[in-house]
């Protein structure tokens, strides 16, 4: 069985809205921010919180692709371009597992190896001037990591072409839950040594509160944004190619583990097969169906992708602790 995208071959986006349900029990506890707690915001449903954001599920979709045993691409993905950084000549991470992907301070800040950053200045040399050439920018992503292409990057380095070089998110996705209410509860860390105990040392009984939550419905929203890899004038392989990854990354996270946080534990509702909202449909191909499609899309585009390894043997330096800082401010001329 083969995977027709004809489908979406003319379709500006293909969207995606599934149903989630907690594994166990009716709870569950959205995503929280500094400052802020968890991201509630009113609709004309009532109450919604945002569970996950686009952010954090980029990086679990980038995570599906990745064999943390092996240190390497998953044996279906064999072939897709990325960078490997090594320290003294052992595995340290890579562009499919930094936040930042290629603009990882691994790949382009080392001081030592300038080996990979001096290529990618050369192959973006022209774009030094004048508008952004996607079709250069692109094929060199392509060419490096092919990811960037689908989770979008920011290179913002000064002597890349002035720190401009932008790629939009072309696949994004969040969760968020409707009819949303808090289910407040609590606990206590027990000291059955010393109960009375400085709790600021991390003695003592410290008692805390809790908030999760309750909702009327939970969902994960997709977007793949179709256009914008059309828009990168790489052609029909190299087409084929991002959107069987990025329907392999939906796929493969959606049978995997939806466990956001300790007490986030999500799962897909129902057994039917997944079918898009636009192009109207559309069904999300079985994973066994797209692994084995995504060998030959990779092979059809094997000779514009390369493997690159790269050294970081920098010292790993501190950031500045509090106090430090504190001790500075406290200098009325700004002078260490």
């Amino acid at each position: 069985m083969t995977v027709n995208l004809t489908p979406l071959s003319k379709a500006p986006r293909a969207l995606f809205r599934i149903t989630l349900e907690p594994l166990q029990g009716r709870r569950f506890q959205p995503t929280g921010f500094p400052g802020l707690g968890a991201a509630t915001f009113e609709t004309r449903g009532g109450t919604s919180v945002l569970v996950e954001s686009a952010q954090s599920l980029a990086n679990r979709l980038e995570a599906v692709c990745w064999d943390d045993a092996e240190k390497a691409p998953r044996k279906t993905l064999d072939g897709i371009s990325y960078v490997r950084v090594l320290r003294h000549k052992k595995y340290l991470t890579s562009s499919l597992t930094e936040s930042h992907r290629l603009n990882s301070p691994y790949i382009l800040e080392g001081k030592k190896d300038k080996t990979f950053f001096d290529k990618l200045k050369q192959e973006l040399v022209a774009l030094d001037e004048g508008p952004i050439d996607r079709g250069i920018l692109g094929r060199t992503l392509l060419k490096y990591d092919v990811m960037s292409l689908l989770h979008g990057i920011f290179l913002a380095k000064k002597e890349l072409a002035g720190g401009r070089l932008r790629v939009a998110r072309a696949l994004s996705a969040f969760v968020e839950a409707d009819g949303a209410r808090v289910a407040a509860s609590g606990g206590v860390k027990n000291d059955h040594v010393n109960p009375s105990g400085n709790a600021k040392e991390g003695f003592g009984n410290v008692p805390f509160a809790r908030d999760e939550f309750t909702a009327d419905q939970i969902t994960l929203y997709v977007n793949l944004d179709l256009a914008q890899i059309r828009g990168y004038g790489l052609g029909a392989k190299v087409e084929n190619l991002l959107v069987l990854l990025a329907l392999f990354k939906l796929r493969a996270l959606l049978g995997g583990s939806l466990r956001f946080r300790t007490a986030c534990d999500l799962m897909v509702k129902t057994a039917e097969p997944i079918r898009a909202d636009a192009p109207e449909g559309f069904e999300l191909p079985s994973l066994d169906v797209l692994e084995a499609e995504l060998p030959k899309a990779i092979n059809a585009c094997k000779a514009d992708m390369v493997v690159t390894e790269v050294t970081y043997d920098d010292d790993l330096k501190k950031g500045k602790d509090k106090e430090d800082e504190a001790d500075g401010d406290d200098d009325p001329n700004g002078e260490h």
